[in-house]
């Protein structure tokens, strides 16, 4: 019997087969991400193009010339990239532009909502002022107000160029005293800021992009969620945040899992939700693994744990044979051990991913010695906090 849970356990454990697992599942998943729209408003000056290149990945401002979609809009995409961004091309708000452009606006925004495609529909907006100016013009705030009546999308202002926090302070409460409808005031400085008095150099360093990451998360629908932090590249906590959600998701569902009574069924059913688990974080960071370095990985990983998975879930499964309490008891042994073996793979995952992402580890030196080790490290490491947990 053992030799059998032996065999089906090392069949499975294939790192090969694994590794094309994943990278097939990282494709599926990609594509089946849904593509966030965003409008970004503001005058020419506001720095939007910074913003925007400071936010997402790719740097779509400077992908050359958008697609016109309107007199006054153009539409920045990238192939493979869920993303477009609808820039107002910095209008001027004269009377009649501003009519024009809250018009052209609430009609794209119509007609993604007709379409009935979340991939048309415009989840965001976000109106630029440069808070580098003293004060913030009427006919920008009588531009807002009009823009919040019309739509129901989530208007986010943000204060661009923000090194200078008595202006920031003024722009903010004139704002706030006009009780407008939009989600959040937000002041950020998308790149440092060097600032020179005479001989001495001061350094403001870049602020307020997390913020602005995280309002999105909390205005953006779940479906869109894996999305955001796939694209942006402000803030390694969201997505270190969003990868622990999928990581638990994981050890829930293999914990259900292997609580089954039926004899071998976990051992079956456990890789694809670990499998599908690691895809969703390698998404979440954007990181272009192959399936080389990641069938040397999960070797390395497989066989640190291997002993004690292959123990454990030996024991629990030849008591499922046994009729009343051994089922009983060889499922929550079993669901234990799914649990903590997800969890434990996947939180020493994210440590590999955040190194990568941080440049502080090399992508193809997962593959080496000192990658494996590194991995195993953690992959042990993580096995012993969960084994804690559980005590």
């Amino acid at each position: 019997m053992a030799v059998n849970v032996a065999g089906r356990v090392g069949a499975i454990a294939d790192a090969a087969q694994c590794a094309m697992e994943i990278v097939s599942s990282i494709q599926e998943r990609i594509s089946q991400l849904k593509r966030l729209n965003v409008i970004v408003a503001g005058k020419t000056g506001s720095g939007k193009s910074t913003l925007i290149n400071s936010v997402f990945r790719e740097k779509l401002a400077e992908t050359g010339i958008g697609k016109p979609v309107t007199q006054h809009m153009r539409r920045y995409a990238k192939e493979g990239m869920p993303l477009a961004i609808y820039d107002t091309m910095g209008f001027e708000l004269s009377r009649e532009n501003q009519a024009a452009s809250q018009q052209e606006i609430a009609d794209t925004i119509r007609k993604g909502v007709e379409s009935g495609d979340i991939n048309e529909q415009i989840h965001c907006i976000w109106y630029c002022i440069n808070s580098a100016g003293s004060r913030v013009e009427q006919a920008e705030i009588d531009w807002l107000r009009e823009i919040c009546r019309m739509t129901h999308v989530p208007v986010i202002i943000v204060l661009t160029q923000s090194y200078n926090d008595d202006n920031v302070r003024g722009i903010m409460k004139a704002l706030k005293d006009e009780n407008l409808n939009v989600v959040q005031i937000i002041p950020v400085m998308a790149q440092d800021y060097v600032l020179k008095f005479g001989s001495e150099t001061h350094v403001r360093k870049a602020f307020g992009l997390d913020v602005l990451v995280k309002v999105m998360e909390t205005v953006l629908p779940e479906a869109l969620q894996d999305t955001l932090q796939n694209v942006q590249i402000a803030s390694l906590e969201l997505k270190k945040e969003r990868a622990h959600k999928i990581v638990a998701a994981a050890a829930s569902a293999a914990a259900v899992t292997g609580a089954s009574p039926i004899p071998f069924s976990d051992c079956a059913l456990l890789v694809p939700e670990q499998l599908s688990m690691l895809a969703g974080i390698t998404v979440i960071f954007d990181i272009k693994v192959d399936r080389n370095i990641l069938a040397v990985t999960l070797s390395a990983t497989v066989g640190a744990g291997g002993a004690a998975l292959l123990g454990r879930t030996a024991v629990s499964t030849l008591l499922k044979f046994i009729p009343g309490a051994g089922t009983v008891i060889g499922g929550a042994i079993s669901a234990s051990t799914a649990a903590i073996i997800t969890g434990a793979l996947g939180e020493a995952y994210i440590k590999i991913m955040e190194q990568i992402w941080l440049g502080d580890m090399e992508l193809d030196e997962l593959a080496s010695e000192v990658g494996r080790k590194k991995m195993v490290a953690l992959f042990k490491s993580e096995l012993s906090l969960e084994n804690h947990k559980e005590d």
